[in-house]
């Protein structure tokens, strides 16, 4: 609305080569966060389902499910890891499709090895 690009820019409204304001350093902070909030979820449903796997005695039902969490959870680690890992570069590079589907076969996979130790 009247301002200048030169004054954008010394406000910090720099604009991105589509034109639009972008700050670098904040989006990949948040994304890291996200992940990092959502590997402590997973950790919480993993702790939960030894617990659960455990509390009534140890079964072969109980204790396939409980291996079986732990391989997705392990999984879900990895790709976590490796995301986090990517984002403290300057310029971090996009999520491979491969690596959000398999985050989020191992989110999927997790919830219905947590249902089947329920049930």
């Amino acid at each position: 609305m009247g301002g200048t690009a030169a004054g954008d820019e010394a406000r910090g409204g720099g604009t991105a080569a589509g034109g639009e304001a972008r700050d670098p350093g904040l989006q990949p902070e948040r994304t890291r966060l996200a992940w990092r909030r959502t590997t402590l979820s997973c950790t919480v449903v993993a702790v939960l389902g030894i617990k659960l796997a455990l509390m009534d005695g140890a079964t072969a039902a109980g204790l396939t499910g409980l291996a079986l969490s732990a391989l997705v959870w392990i999984g879900f680690l990895a790709v976590a890891h490796r995301r986090i890992r990517t984002l403290d570069a300057a310029r971090p590079r996009v999520l491979s499709v491969r690596a959000a589907l398999l985050a989020a076969g191992c989110t999927v996979a997790l919830a219905v090895c947590g249902a089947a130790l329920i049930w």
